[in-house]
């Protein structure tokens, strides 16, 4: 064992793990990355696995694979081994992958296959969605309510319904992959069927039509790669022994968040006796909305009577009042929640608890006014003004400290950004953003380095005027003016001429721009400057000239900690590939550009966000992006029973349309007739609504798992608001009133000053 580090007992007791099958239950803070780390360090450092195997370690988002290798090389260099071998970082779709890589003839693919981010499987679908759309006017009216106005039928067939059909049928590709349904096979079943299933039948055509075009692509999505995977490993036994052989331990981390087919994979690579650690927190499922994820699959591994158990209950991240709040609320949710159905939805033992005196990582001291539960009723505007009120009066004197807005939804934690902007207050909404960071920077940097290893080409020159340029793409005016420019120094015959000219041979005076333009001359006579710079630089290491172009191409934090990365992996490639030159290393950066090094580590949020940077900035966020990071201060905003609804009586539910009739909730439908589809039995039957009564109740367990999350990202101090809603029905969520009333009972609920 580790003898630098300082561990808890029951991190000492997963430490003492051989092999064979192990499930731990993780509570919020109880540091399950660094354990789960450590004990791929100490399995490698045992000498468990051989020169040619990995430990290979399987976790639920891109940003924390690199967050594991730096964890596992630091424990591996205290070992004094090297760094970076013996262990493989993979989310479940860098798995899938790599293994589809191994063997693409078997899933029927190229070598050369594409892979589509969601941008572009999204326009996909759009597509298909309007053609739909324009065949079947009418297709959805039977599910509109009978009392709508004119121009109410008018503006949803304009604008809600084609958002509603397009989250129908994203929705039913998703779950048709997941559960390994073919659009043929839906098609052959629509025949074969006497049943009305409008919804599955719309959900088919879509499919099909969206199939069509990855197949025209010679492409697949990241859904295709799981299940094609799977078909992979189920093909080929060989290949399967291999990666058994090549990974003889594996350990997932997030396994609260296990679908159907990360089980199914990860149950071959494992085998009957292989090893298999899988901890994760069954409180914290909120990613299962119409998905096979379902923290069920953690769960029964626990309680497998054959799997050695493990818990991390000890948490140094809250103070213990937070601590107190957020295991009441399991209790509550338990014992007393008012819908039945859903005491199932958080679960305990084990609790939080503090850590204990003399622990490596101390809870923060308590004291009084930490914790606010606002029994105020806002309006929504008045809510916004409330927490920016409290923002401003707090910031000053806690520049040190970091605080974060967490909000249900987009639109609410947008419009707070609307407000933090007029009232000038530093913030950073880039969790809110779905920005493509890593490709951005890459293809940036690629498109000059291209350039710079064939520095004659004046079409490379054009393409590397519009990197520079790209921000001024977003205005019309500017963004002609740009392309016109780049189109006229695409047509120089002579790239030498323009950026080292002679005399009688300068190309730039020729134009005459220093007269009739001389803006643009301006800019062009800069661009050169920069471009001979960036030659300059063309004899130095390859991550060394990276770097140089990041310092005058990249501006955001998050595309120079990219670029860091960026240039670390060429330097990589380049000392793995000595007779490589630019060409070649400028390629690897077209990989990542083209999407496909999303499965390698890289994704948009894979510079990691780390609030540490954000001290005394207001970090604005929903509590899903949220998730797995912490702050001193959080707000939780609009807690009330349409944001966190509880199944009784006057509750309303975000995904059910205000314009379908019966309180439907079409997609829950949708699946619900895949369902029928998808089974072999011949007397399957469909009831309308049940599905969007089950739907209902699945949403409410989410939304408490959620509320969860909120509260336990909350280091020293919380406050949570609610809102009355846009119409004023809207009052706080039942599981608000819950805490507040216990709360009360221990301390004053201060309504002002937070």
């Amino acid at each position: 064992m580790n003898s630098q580090v300082s561990l808890r007992p029951d991190q000492q007791k997963i430490l003492t793990y051989q092999g064979g099958r192990m499930g731990i239950a993780a509570v919020p803070g109880s540091g399950k990355t660094f354990t789960l780390s450590l004990l791929a360090a100490e399995l490698i450092a045992s000498g468990k696995i051989d020169d040619d195997q990995e430990i290979l370690v399987v976790t639920l988002v891109n940003s924390a694979v690199d967050n594991f290798y730096q964890r596992v090389s630091e424990f591996v260099k205290q070992h004094n081994l090297l760094p970076n071998l013996g262990y493989r970082v993979r989310t479940l779709h860098g798995l899938a992958h790599d293994i589809v890589r191994e063997r693409p003839e078997l899933a029927g693919l190229d070598n050369n296959f594409i892979i589509i981010d969601e941008r572009e499987s999204e326009s996909i679908i759009d597509g298909a969605v309007q053609a739909w759309l324009r065949a079947n006017p009418d297709a959805l009216q039977e599910f509109l309510r009978s009392d709508l106005e004119e121009y109410q039928l008018n503006r949803i067939h304009q604008d809600a319904l084609p958002e509603l059909v397009k989250d129908i049928a994203g929705t039913y590709i998703r779950f048709a992959k997941d559960t390994q349904t073919t659009a043929e096979r839906l098609e052959t079943r629509l025949d074969e069927i006497s049943l009305p299933l409008p919804l599955a039948r719309l959900g088919a055509t879509i499919y099909t039509d969206y199939q069509r075009a990855l197949a025209y692509r010679g492409a697949v999505d990241f859904d295709d790669l799981i299940r094609l995977a799977l078909a992979v490993l189920n093909y080929d036994t060989d290949l399967l022994a291999r990666l058994r052989y090549r990974w003889p331990y594996i350990l997932e981390d997030e396994a609260q968040d296990s679908s159907r087919l990360q089980e199914a994979i990860l149950t071959l690579l494992t085998g009957s006796n292989g090893n298999w650690v899988r901890v994760g927190d069954p409180n914290q499922a909120i990613y299962e909305t119409f998905t096979t994820a379902n923290p069920k699959y953690l769960r029964d591994f626990i309680n497998d009577p054959f799997v050695a158990k493990g818990q991390l209950p000890v948490s140094g991240r809250s103070t213990q009042s937070i601590i107190r709040l957020a295991n009441y609320l399991v209790e509550w949710v338990q014992s007393n929640h008012p819908t039945l159905q859903v005491r199932d939805a958080l679960h305990g033992p084990p609790f939080i608890e503090a850590s204990p005196p003399g622990d490596p990582q101390p809870n923060p001291p308590d004291g009084e006014r930490k914790v606010w539960l606002h029994r105020r009723k806002y309006t929504p505007p008045d809510e916004i003004l409330a927490v920016v009120n409290s923002l401003e009066r707090w910031l000053p004197e806690n520049k040190e400290s970091t605080v974060a807005v967490l909000a249900p939804r987009n639109v609410r934690a947008f419009e707070l950004v609307d407000e933090l902007r007029k009232r000038d207050i530093p913030f950073t909404d880039n969790l809110l953003r779905s920005s493509s960071t890593t490709r951005t920077s890459a293809g940036t940097l690629g498109n000059i380095l291209r350039y710079l290893a064939d520095p004659q080409s004046s079409a490379k020159l054009a393409k590397a005027y519009l990197v520079y340029h790209r921000g001024k793409l977003d205005d019309d005016q500017s963004a002609a003016w740009v392309r016109e420019t780049s189109e006229l120094i695409h047509k120089c015959r002579f790239v030498e001429e323009y950026i080292w000219p002679m005399p009688g041979k300068d190309w730039l005076e020729n134009t005459g721009f220093s007269t009739s333009s001389p803006a643009t001359y301006q800019d062009l006579v800069g661009f050169r400057d920069l471009v001979r710079r960036w030659q300059s630089s063309i004899l130095l290491p390859v991550d060394q000239i990276v770097l140089s172009l990041a310092q005058d191409l990249l501006t955001e934090p998050a595309e120079l900690a990219i670029a860091h990365k960026l240039a670390v992996m060429l330097r990589t490639a380049s000392e793995l590939h000595p007779a490589w030159r630019m060409p070649e290393l400028t390629e690897e950066l077209a990989v990542i550009a083209r999407n496909e090094r999303r499965f390698l580590g890289f994704a948009e949020d894979d510079s990691g966000f780390d609030p540490q940077r954000y001290r005394g900035k207001v970090v604005v966020s929903t509590i899903h992006k949220a998730k797995g990071l912490e702050w001193d201060r959080v707000y939780l905003m609009s807690v009330n029973n349409y944001d966190f609804p509880s199944g009784m009586a006057g509750d309303t539910y975000m995904p059910e349309r205000w314009f379908l009739r019966d309180h439907l909730n079409l997609e829950a439908e949708a699946i619900a007739q895949f369902n029928v589809l998808a089974s072999m039995e011949v007397d399957a039957w469909y009831q309308e609504g049940q599905a969007s009564q089950t739907a209902r109740l699945d949403y409410v367990r989410e939304r408490l798992r959620l509320l969860y999350v909120g509260i336990t990202r909350a280091k020293k101090e919380l406050i949570i608001t609610w809102n009355s809603g846009r119409r004023g029905e809207a009052f706080p969520a039942a599981a608000l009133v819950a805490l507040q009333e216990f709360w009360s009972d221990q301390h004053p609920v201060f309504e002002d000053g937070n």
